[in-house]
């Protein structure tokens, strides 16, 4: 069940980067960060609200409250490093930060068995063929590289910071109170940045990709929630690596989609992903 929730955190975070990617292309990068995060967060409250999740409050909330924190950040950074560079390339490097949850784990006394250890071996190399060796070529700008590293440790503290926010529980509360968190921090910085400037062109530019904005929204938040089901349901760090797998499908939709080339080291590294991921839902 471990492996099942972890690929499907992956699933959708991947298409939430595929949506998020191309609405950055056309819309400020944290418009799209604040207001997809702003409709998921109603659809949180709302749940919450229902089933009476307030109950399940406590002092840990407040890992909740870090991850909102840096949420924006990392998602801009990531966002503004997928309008800059190929999907297919910019998205397989976010997923270095699987070190932070993968530390966190093996910290805590976890010891992966030697299939899992080889498993992980194996989809974190896949993973970073499938970056491809434009890296440091012109398709993959410094700049795009550093906000990619930036985002990268961005998510992975997040995950942790879910995981542990959710270990007694209320997990509609934790992702309620971060997704709030996340338009807080976010929104003031988008008004900041948008102060003098002329918006009048931003509001119908937003309305009219409605849909696909809380699709991005509702993805990622669903994503966040089969991550942390899996870190409790078995070894965090096994779940951690399988949860980043999203770079696969963000890159197979932008080949699919958009029509990017991926070269022939990223599609052997996607294979090294998916061998990975059999050895490790083997183990």
């Amino acid at each position: 069940m471990t492996a099942l929730l972890a690929l499907s955190a992956s699933l959708l975070t991947g298409l939430a980067d595929f949506g998020g990617g191309v609405l950055t292309r056309r819309l400020p990068a944290l418009a799209v960060v604040v207001v997809s995060q702003a409709l998921a967060a109603t659809a949180l409250l709302a749940a919450v609200l229902a089933t009476g999740g307030w109950a399940d409050a406590s002092p840990a909330l407040w890992y909740a409250v870090a991850a909102g924190v840096i949420g924006p950040f990392a998602m801009l950074a990531f966002y503004r490093a997928l309008a800059l560079g190929p999907m297919g390339v910019v998205s397989p490097l976010a997923t270095i930060g699987v070190v932070v949850p993968v530390g966190v784990g093996l910290a805590l006394g976890e010891r992966p068995g030697p299939g899992q250890a080889a498993g992980i071996a194996v989809a974190v190399a896949g993973v970073v063929l499938a970056g491809g060796p434009e890296r440091g070529g012109p398709s993959a700008a410094r700049t795009a590289l550093l906000l990619t590293l930036a985002a990268a440790f961005g998510f992975g503290a997040n995950m942790a910071l879910i995981a542990h926010a959710s270990t007694g529980g209320g997990l509609l509360l934790v992702l309620c109170v971060q997704r709030l968190v996340n338009i807080a921090v976010g929104g003031t910085a988008l008004l900041i940045g948008l102060r003098g400037t002329d918006t009048s062109g931003l509001l119908p530019e937003l309305r009219s990709r409605l849909p696909l904005l809380t699709a991005v929204g509702l993805a990622d938040v669903a994503g966040n929630a089969t991550y942390a089901m899996a870190s409790h349901g078995g070894s965090a760090a096994v779940a951690a690596v399988l949860a980043s797998l999203y770079p696969v499908v963000t890159a197979l939709m932008a080949r699919g989609v958009l029509k990017e080339r991926l070269r022939p080291v990223q599609v052997v590294g996607a294979g090294l992903a998916v061998a990975g991921t059999l050895l490790l839902a083997a183990a």
